[in-house]
This record gives C-alpha cells, structure tokens and sequence, in this order.
C-alpha cells in the first residue's frame, strides 16, 4: 500500500511538471545579461539574486558582478533584485535596449523582510496576520551563537531547551517539555520529527551552516494551515537554492567547553562543513552539503533530592531521616533510585516501637556514569534542480543525518548513531507547488538510561532479595544500639556489597552487555547474579510517507484571492517489542520476538487534511482580512475542523495593526497514542482504547498518588497494632479510581493582537504582541495501579494495593486528557533602533503566565516556562573597515519545572554571548563565545549543566564562482 502511494504521488508529479505550460507568450530566447554594483563605493557586487518576477527563473552574479539570464518572457517584464545589506529594487524590462547596469544602495532591513510561512504565501513581514519573527543570512552571520540554530533562543518569544550540543529544541508560549510535540520544525518543508522517538531533531539532521538561507519563526497556533501538531508555532528553515546561490564555500569552527564547574575536563568542539553549488544555463542545477560536528557533550550532574522526608513516599514519621540521611532519597540526575524501585520495610523493630515500617529506595547510579560523553554529528544532503519552463521547477533532493546526544522522555535516552534519512522529491511554480517525501528512522545504538540502571541493580540481586537482605542487616544493627541513621547507612553497604561499580572493567563489559539487549521488562526477565536478563536498547525503526500541495488561484479569480491545499501522511513502524508492539499479537507475546526475529506485522498511523484560505484587500489596501479554514482526520478519531480569522489594518503606511482568532487540534503523537513501553516495573502506554483492552488501566485501576496516600496511612495504623490487611480495609477511601477515558486529540483556541511599525526613517522597528490560549483536553500522563486479584473498588483490590503486595499490582503511565480547560496568555515586546555609524541596538521582552484552576487534575501539565524572560543586543557590523562585532545578554526569570522524571524549581540566569568578525574578500574569520561569563545554570529540572563555549569560526564563500 505505501509503496503503491509513493510511487502514484511521483508519477502525478512528472504528469504535472510534463503539462505544466509556459509562462512564456513567445518562442524566443531572450539573454539577459547585466552588471550589479554597490552605489556609494561603486564595487562590483557578488551574489546578487536577480529572479523575474511571476515566473521561478533567476540566477545570481559572480565575483565581477555580471549576470546573465535567459528567458522567454515576452517584454515588458519585471526583474526583482536583492542581497543581503541592500535594498531590494525591481527593474522593469520593456526591450532589448534596456539598460541593465544597476547599482544597489547599502540599507538596513527594517521592515524590509518577505516571509513566507504565516500564510503560506509571500507577504511583507510587517503585515503578516499573525506574530512571525525572522533570521536572514546576514543576522545569522552577525549573531555571536555558536550556530545558527542557536541564535533562535535569541528570537522573540523563543524558549530554547538544550538538552545536548547536538539537541535543542524550541518552543514559544508555554507548555515546554525536551520532546516537544507541540512545537513543529520543518526544513524546506519536511517535518523532522523523528516519528518514533516522538521528538523533532532539531538541526541534528537539518541544514548545514553554510546551507541556511533563513528561518522563519511563527509563535502560537499554526494548525490551521499546518494542520495537526502546530498549536505552539513552528520553525520554517529554508536553504539556499542552487540557481540563485553557487560556487564552493568552506567552513570550520574549533571551539572550548567545559572551560570550569560543569563537571568535565577542558574539552575541544570541532565542527567542519562544506558546500558546493552549480547552475548550467540557469537550467539545470545541483548542490551537494557535507557537515561533521564532534565534542564532549554537557552533563547532567545536579543531584538534589526531588523526595525529601517530608513526602508520604518517604519517612515523615522519622524526622531524624531528612537531608543526606534520608533512605528514600531520589537525586534528579540518578537512576534506579525512583519510586518504582522502592521497597518497604515492614515489622521492623526500631527504639523499642514494635511494627515500624520504613521506605528504602535502591542506591542506583549516576548519569555521568550512564551516558556517553562524546558526541558526534554527521549531516549530508544534495539536490538536484531541473526548470521544466519558466514557472515549473522539479528539484530532488536526499537528506541524511547521524547523530549522538540525550534527550529525556519519560526517562533520559542516550542518542547514539542514529540515523535519520529523507527523500524528497517537489514540482514548483510561482503559484503551485507538489510536494512529497519519505523519511527513514533508525535508532542504531541508542538505549534508555533508566532500564540500564534498573538492570545493573538487578543483576546485583532483586528488589526483593536486595530488601531483605537490607532489613536483617537493619534490624541486626538496631539490636545492638547503633543509631537509625547509621544503620541504615550500613545496612545499604551491605546489601549494595557485590554490585558493579562505576569506572571498573566488570561495570563496562556490564553496561556494554545491557545496552545490547533488546528487553527492558525486569519483572519477567528474572534475575541471575552477576549476569545481564534485562536490557536498555533503544531498537526503534519508522518510516513517513507525506504528501502536499498547494495551489494560489488568485489569479484566476477577480474578487478575492485564493489558495487551497491539501496533505497526508502515513507513519509505518516497525514493532521493536519495547516501545511499540503489534496490537493483533496476544497480550503475553506482544514482547516477545517471532521465529524470524521480528516482532510481528508493522503498525500505521494516518492522517489527512485539507484547507482553503481567503485573503481580501479593502479601503484603498490599508484592510486586509483573512479567512481560512482546514479539516484534518485520523482514522483513530473524529475529523476537526481548524478555523482561522484574521485582519491587519495599515495606518500611514507605518502603522501596522492585526488581530487573529484560530482554534487548532493536535492529534496524540506516536507515541502518545501507539506506545506499549515495556519498562519493567511500570509500563508506559498509548490512550487509544483498543491498546488497554485486557489491560484495564482505563477502566479498573487507582492512582499511583492516591495509592501512595494509602500506604502511608496502613503504615501508621500498622504501628498502632493493626494487621496490614485491617489497616488497608480501613484506610479504602483513599484510593481513588481514576476512571479513564480513550485519548482525544487535544485543542487549542487562540487569540492574538500585534503592532508592527518602522519609524523615524527606517531606524526605530517596534514589534508587539498580546495573546490568550486555552487548551482543552489537554495531553499528559497520569501513573496508575492495576490490581490482578479482582476489581477495583473489592476488598481484594484494595489489600492488592498495600506495598508489601507490589508485585499484585501492575502499573502504567498512561497517556490521557486532562479534564479541566488551561488559560495561558502572555505578550511580547521587541524594538531594534539602528544609530548613525551603524550601530544597533535591539532587545526584547517576554511575559508568559497561567490562570489557576480551583480543582486539580489527574496529571500534572507542566507549563514550564518562566513568567519574565528578555534579551538586549549591541553591535556594529562595521565599527572599523572590514570589522563587526556583536554582543547579546539574555536573562529568564526561575520557574516551576514540572515533568514525569523530576519536578523542581529552576533558578533565574542570565549570560552574555558576545563575537567579533573580519572580513576580507571571500573570508569572513569570526572570533566569539556563548555564556562568555562562564555561568553554570540549567534550563530544565534534570537538564544538563551549561556553561561556556569559544570558538573561532572561519568561512571560505564563492571560492570557484568566476
């Protein structure tokens, strides 16, 4: 079937692109040929893009500033011609006599951008509908971050979550979490996400330094021309076309980190990339990108304990057990010392009290221990570009990237040599375009942290063997007089007595056995001292099949303007026994490879959208009104509709005023609707109902917190003197049914007014925003208890739920909808003024918050994200001939961090990123740092700790262009 469907969108393509006419009303070949210089120092310009207007041909001028371009329009036709620095001219062509010797103006770009993601179409930048930020060529180059990806967390309104050097995400408005499926990225029009890690990628497998043309940033709801998953905003990152920009560039950059405090030696980042583009005839063009990235990633070191003695899943009884003395400790950045790997410690004899009971949890090992510290980047891609006529443009081209990092999930995933590909193959003209690509996913030699510690621990002895051996030790030290305090110390030595180590050879072959093997279900691994049952790898294939097109009738219609489209998309994976599982398999073999070593048949996800926009101009121009409306469906759920209203009123031309309402749906991600995560002691899974079917996690289970809140309560009426089974019966009406329902796609309404102008001669640019987003049925997990023995609410169910009956209890993460509606709002204030000298200076403020709801919910949602967050810029591109600098200080307000793996407060930071340029003809040497200061901070509870990164980049541009 996905087959049949590829190769049915190629052939539909060619069919196309074979019948698409001419632009040309005549047969002959008119050459065009020109000379472009800069009008104050009369240089001849390079890399100046000329294109005709209406049609897709353009080309570019070499190094003396001479062009030359063919072309069957018939006279009079437009040429439009552009660089970076200069004002944008059109030149109308009325004859072969025409004068074709131009000279462009050096201005700054106030106001003067294009843009194209907002609605699809090119507009002005000052009159997009909704807030759109934007990053060319030249504000890249001038930006002090260490890539272009990084300069995004300089953008207005952009929430930047690192989660490694080779794995940042964005985010805007609120709700952000390191896998971020709100949030779409796009290059050229393929979605990086890779589908199964539910994660878009970020640049890891995007364009290359010198490959970027521009990135377009559209904060909040996108879903209406975008479709499912953009209610946050999206990235659009667009590269260089190689009719328009050719030659050979070259770049590197050698760079410092880990300069002090962050947890690892002094530690070298290269990272090299190379281009080369070349058009023949302005007919037929190609470009080839090749990129390598290698350094010592940032750590997570921070280990505060996130399960202080005053929680119930601690000791409270037993003041004596806080801080470092505390048993039940759980550090943010250990693992196998989580609540599911708690024991209890019953009938315990402690200061003559009969019937005590205590909470330990394993000891567990450090991340820095567990991950790699090398990572590594690899990204290559090519395209082909071939012009069928003037308004018909076929182009393939092939990505691929291989990449090391962690992210965290629901647990932190060590990244290692993954390998994601893309194939994609477009027909373009000026007001249509086919799109269709496939992407490849595969996980290579990844493995999930979380399940290597549980395994390294449980190789050791099992929970229960580890517990008992434990408590005698214990209670033998209680015997004799030795404090609580000590003899809980103690008693750990002596049961962790055997394990493997950190930084001895027995741990590494260990750990290297572990992330090898394909099973991460510990329970039902069994356990064999000193030998690995259970694994960690991260074994995780996927394919996406899309398809897209798009097509402005405004031409053909007097009245309004119009542009329709359409998309669809089929995810195809490949069941790895761990993540994903063939739901046709029986519940007890789901796991289980088959004879041939697969995991049973493929599963699909599908979805298909369509929309329609309608823009119309009013009172002489100053009004422009926007309409647009898009259905999308999914076979799991019910077809939605995402509408779109907008209008921007332009007063003296200067004034630029717009307001906007959507709503937008996103349907649950892969992983949110598909997982059945065989993680030992609890199990993620999907919400769709046909995955709990014999489960009963929706339908017949409690809370894990109400079940925390129980066992506290049996702990203490145990110490009073009543039975455990009498105290649970007793304490039943604190165990809450959860009472699920099958996930929904979540939705979104959104409301925005905004304010751009350019002032005072194109040196003051204000840009505001105000918005309001509720959310409803909004996406997140809520952990919860199954009992084996009977229903939920019987005696039987409730005395399963008692601690010491752990294994009666079968526990699942499961994904679901919140019940109460959210309400965030926020706005954002950016201003850019450029001094006489070239001077500028530009900063912008952010303010984000969220009402509170009188009632909590099943789960937490985790707003993260701080209230106040602002960033200031200075610079000079040229303070002296051929030199620039730039310096940007950003600060962000501490906020509350909330997330399935650690909950905590981040604190406030703020750091200063700063560069200095020279540049000589085709060389541009750059000199610079990010956190220049050396400020240890992180920006998400369990995130690495960042501090400073220097480098020195040089960059070789045109160097074969004539």
């Amino acid at each position: 079937m996905k087959r049949t469907l590829l190769n049915f969108i190629i052939i539909a393509i060619i069919g196309v692109a074979k019948t698409t006419p001419s632009f040309a009303q005549g047969s002959n070949i008119i050459e065009l040929t020109g000379h472009i210089i800069d009008q104050n120092t009369k240089e001849p310009l390079p890399g100046i893009t000329i294109t005709i207007q209406g049609t897709v041909n353009g080309t570019s001028t070499n190094n003396k500033g001479d062009f030359k371009l063919n072309t069957k329009a018939k006279y009079p036709f437009t040429l439009k011609v552009s660089g970076v620095g200069f004002e944008t001219k059109t030149y109308e062509v009325t004859g072969p006599e025409s004068n074709l010797n131009l000279a462009l103006l050096t201005q700054t770009i106030l106001g003067k951008e294009v843009v194209v993601t907002a609605s699809r179409t090119q507009e002005s930048i000052l009159k997009s509908p909704v807030s759109i930020e934007k990053l060319d060529i030249r504000a890249i180059r001038e930006s002090p971050a260490p890539s272009f990806y990084d300069a995004l967390e300089n953008v207005k309104g952009v929430q930047m979550t690192t989660s490694s050097i080779t794995f940042k995400i964005p985010n805007t408005r609120g709700f952000n979490i390191p896998n971020n499926f709100r949030f779409v990225q796009l290059a050229d029009g393929v979605d990086m996400q890779a589908a199964t890690l539910g994660v878009p990628l970020g640049n890891a497998i995007g364009p290359t330094e010198l490959d970027i043309a521009s990135i377009e940033i559209t904060p909040g709801a996108s879903s209406a021309l975008y479709g499912m998953n953009a209610i946050n905003g999206m990235a659009n990152l667009l590269t260089k076309n190689p009719f328009l920009y050719e030659g050979l560039s070259v770049y590197s950059k050698n760079g410092l980190n880990h300069t002090g405090g962050t947890g690892r030696e002094l530690s070298n980042l290269t990272e090299n990339a190379v281009r080369f583009a070349k058009s023949f005839n302005n007919k037929f063009a190609f470009k080839v990108n090749l990129s390598y990235l290698r350094g010592t990633d940032w750590l997570s070191n921070s280990y505060q304990d996130q399960n202080p003695n005053t929680l119930n899943t601690a000791n409270p009884s037993f003041p004596e057990l806080s801080g470092s003395n505390n048993p039940a400790y759980d550090g943010w950045n250990i693992y196998g010392d989580e609540n599911n790997n708690a024991v209890t410690l019953s009938g315990l004899n402690i200061n003559g009290k009969a019937n005590q009971s205590l909470i330990v949890r394993r000891t567990g090992y450090k991340e820095e221990d567990l991950s790699k510290p090398t990572v590594e980047n690899l990204k290559f891609d090519a395209a082909l570009h071939y012009r069928l006529t003037e308004n018909a443009e076929l182009s393939y081209s092939y990505r691929f990237g291989q990449m090391d990092g962690v992210f965290q999930r629901g647990n932190k995933i060590q990244l290692d040599n993954v390998k994601v590909q893309n194939h994609k193959l477009e027909l373009k003209g000026n007001d249509y375009s086919i799109k269709t690509y496939l992407s490849t996913e595969n996980t290579g030699d990844s493995y999930n942290i979380k399940p290597l510690a549980d395994n390294l621990d449980l190789t050791h002895l099992s929970n229960n063997a580890w517990r008992d051996l434990y408590k005698n030790s214990l209670q033998t030290q209680l015997n004799e007089g030795i404090s609580l305090t000590d003899a809980l110390r103690n008693a750990r030595i002596v049961a962790d007595k055997g394990r493997v180590e950190p930084g001895t050879k027995d741990f590494d072959e260990l750990k290297n056995t572990i992330t090898k093997i394909n099973n991460w279900d510990h329970l039902n691994a069994g356990v064999k001292t000193g030998t690995a049952t259970g694994g960690a790898q991260l074994k995780q294939m996927s394919r996406t099949y899309h398809v897209n097109a798009q097509w402005d009738l405004s031409r053909h219609i007097n009245i309004f303007n119009l542009l329709i489209g359409g998309d669809a998309t089929i995810y195809e994976v490949v069941p790895d026994g761990n993540n994903f599982v063939d739901f046709k398999r029986p519940i007890a073999d789901r796991s289980q490879p088959l004879s041939n070593g697969s995991f049973g048949e493929n599963v699909y996800y599908k979805k298909v959208g369509g929309f329609g926009q309608i823009t119309k101009s009013l009172l002489d121009e100053k009004l422009k009104l926007f309409g647009s409306l898009r259905v999308d469906y999914n076979p799991e759920f019910s077809a939605k509709i995402n509408p779109r209203i907008a209008a921007v009123y332009t007063l003296k031309e200067k004034h630029n005023l717009r307001a906007s309402f959507q709503n937008g749906y996103r349907f649950p991600a892969l992983f949110e609707a598909l997982s059945f995560v065989n993680n030992g002691n609890v199990r993620r899974v999907g919400g769709l109902s046909y995955i709990n079917e014999g489960l009963g996690y929706l339908d017949n289970s409690y809370t894990l917190q109400s079940v925390n809140s129980f066992n506290a309560a049996v702990n203490k009426d145990v110490a009073t003197g009543l039975t455990a089974n009498d105290a649970a019966l007793k304490n039943r009406g604190l165990l809450a049914v959860t009472n699920l329902k099958a996930t929904e796609p979540e939705s979104i309404k959104s409301f925005e007014i905004g304010y751009k102008a350019v002032l005072f001669q194109n040196k003051l640019a204000i840009d505001w925003d105000l918005y309001s987003n509720v959310y409803n049925g909004f996406l997140g997990q809520v952990e919860v208890a199954v009992p084996s023995t009977d229903k939920i609410t019987t005696d039987a169910s409730v005395i399963d739920m008692l601690a010491s009956n752990r294994s009666k209890q079968t526990r699942y993460r499961v994904y679901t909808n919140a019940k109460n509606s959210y309400n965030n709002y926020g706005s954002s204030l950016g201003i850019t003024y450029n001094f006489s000298g070239n001077y500028t200076v530009s900063g912008n403020i952010n303010y984000s918050d969220i009402t509170k709801n009188k009632e909590s919910d099943l789960f937490v949602t985790g707003f993260n994200t701080p209230k106040w967050a602002s960033n200031l810029s200075f610079g000079n591109r040229q303070i002296l001939p051929n030199v620039g600098f730039n310096l940007v200080w950003k600060w962000q307000d501490a906020f509350d961090w909330e997330s399935p793996l650690v909950n905590a407060r981040v604190s406030a930071y703020n750091n200063i990123d700063a560069q200095v340029s020279y540049k000589m003809p085709k060389t541009t040497i750059k000199l610079g740092g990010s956190n220049i200061l050396n400020n240890h901070y992180i920006q998400y509870a369990g995130g690495p700790t960042l501090g400073a990164l220097y480098y020195m980049a040089i960059t070789f541009d045109n160097i074969l262009t004539k």
